[in-house]
């Protein structure tokens, strides 16, 4: 009888949550501010091909530890930068977390300023990610953990995190985020375009499928002691339930789409598409999250970790959207996405390329996806992303020869 009624109070507060996010949603999306296909295309084709990276700082973990105050480091930003400048680099995707607003929003918007100096001396173009569903659900804001040795982005924090996005009644609150970083920022020539959310409704997570004795000895390395009074706050599973997530992430995505278009920046928005399980055209047959994230993008923008066959594949399917192509996130080389066999199609067909990782660093992701469940105890001889090494030398002088030939070969020696 216990039992009974635990479960159907647990039942009850589920079937809530769900009429609360449906009765706070926005009742109507302002999609009248949406670029047309024309207007799409003509910006675009006044771009260069865009070729970068998924940027942080080799000194960072997360987008925490890059933007706040006591650890933005302006040198190494430059630094970095420069490094990426000078094998034909000229655009960057950077994540940025709602938790430095609401630590300090005056002092946040002016680290952007200064990093975006930094970008235009070098020819660099940003596009900023608001929202991002990966990895750790629980940010706080401070001083980061350090990294959890040979295991791939151990530190990397999800924005908003489960607190606020399972409370529908509390999407609001990011609001003066939003609106305050686009309104600073909206008719900026520094800024290529505006990410809204980083893989929107995301539960396959290496970190969150972890036993509790792989939980016990991972974060032991790190000094965290795991008991059983604590482990509720390291079974990220359990704290960001893969069940009913895409219902909140809607809604939150929604409200996001009003509230940039409301502040009418001059650059486009996009939203990436990700998920590898399913086709992503014709639009029908789509999920009603990626429905929305393809019908709300000014540009397309998508994820694909695969080989050449996946990636034709795939720009088949959003050809059809009409719209210009972004890949926001590439590069597994186990995995057989690798410059050589990607890059080349990218040029041919014009579409943006993001690789992840510059300078490999405290985010450990020259280690796979696997070395959550799997014991590393030495890197990698094929890397996983990242192009150099913290003292500027290539993983691969191939590989950076052959990016520097290829944009090259496109945009001229700029």
């Amino acid at each position: 009888m216990k039992t009974i009624k635990i479960n159907l109070i647990v039942i009850i507060s589920l079937l809530t949550s769900v009429m609360i996010t449906s009765c706070d949603s926005p009742k109507e999306i302002n999609n009248s501010k949406r670029w047309s296909e024309e207007k799409a295309w003509k910006w675009y084709s006044e771009q260069p091909w865009l070729v970068g990276t998924n940027f942080i700082t080799s000194s960072s973990i997360n987008q925490l530890e890059f933007w706040q105050e006591e650890t933005f480091d302006i040198e190494l930003i430059d630094k970095e930068l420069e490094l990426s400048a000078s094998i034909g680099m000229n655009v960057h995707r950077v994540y940025l977390h709602d938790l430095l607003w609401k630590q300090d929003s005056i002092g946040f918007l002016n680290r952007i300023d200064k990093f975006l100096d930094v970008s235009e001396k070098y020819g660099i173009k940003i596009m900023f990610v608001f929202f991002d569903d990966v990895w750790h659900p629980v940010p706080k804001a401070g001083k980061q953990p350090e990294p959890i040795p040979n295991v791939h982005n151990s530190g990397w924090v999800q924005s908003p995190g489960a607190k606020i996005l399972y409370d529908s009644l509390s999407h609001n609150k990011l609001k003066p985020y939003i609106k305050g970083v686009v309104s600073r920022f909206s008719d900026d020539s520094r800024i290529l375009a505006w990410d809204l959310y980083n893989e929107a409704g995301a539960t396959g997570i290496a970190s969150h499928d972890i036993s509790k004795e792989r939980a016990i000895e991972l974060y032991g390395k790190i000094g965290i002691e795991i008991t059983d009074d604590n482990y509720s706050s390291y079974n990220l599973d359990e704290i960001d339930p893969k069940s009913i997530k895409k219902t909140y992430t809607l809604a939150l995505l929604k409200k996001t789409v009003n509230w940039v278009r409301e502040s009418n920046p001059s650059q486009p928005i996009t939203m990436g598409i990700y998920n590898w399980d399913t086709n992503w055209s014709p639009i029908n047959d789509l999920s009603e999250l990626d429905k929305f994230i393809i019908n709300n993008s000014d540009i397309i923008s998508f994820h694909e970790y695969s080989g050449k066959e996946s990636v034709l594949k795939r720009i088949k399917e959003l050809k059809i959207y009409n719209r210009p192509l972004i890949c926001s996130e590439y590069i597994a080389r186990g995995a057989q996405s690798t410059f050589e066999d990607i890059l080349p199609i990218f040029m041919e067909n014009k579409i943006a390329a993001f690789n992840w990782g510059l300078v490999s660093g405290k985010t450990n992701t020259i280690y796979p996806w696997k070395s959550w469940d799997s014991t590393f105890t030495e890197p990698p001889k094929l890397w996983h992303h990242d192009v150099f090494y913290p003292n500027g030398e290539p993983f691969s002088y191939e590989e950076v020869e052959l990016i520097k030939n290829l944009t090259e070969s496109v945009n001229g020696d700029d």
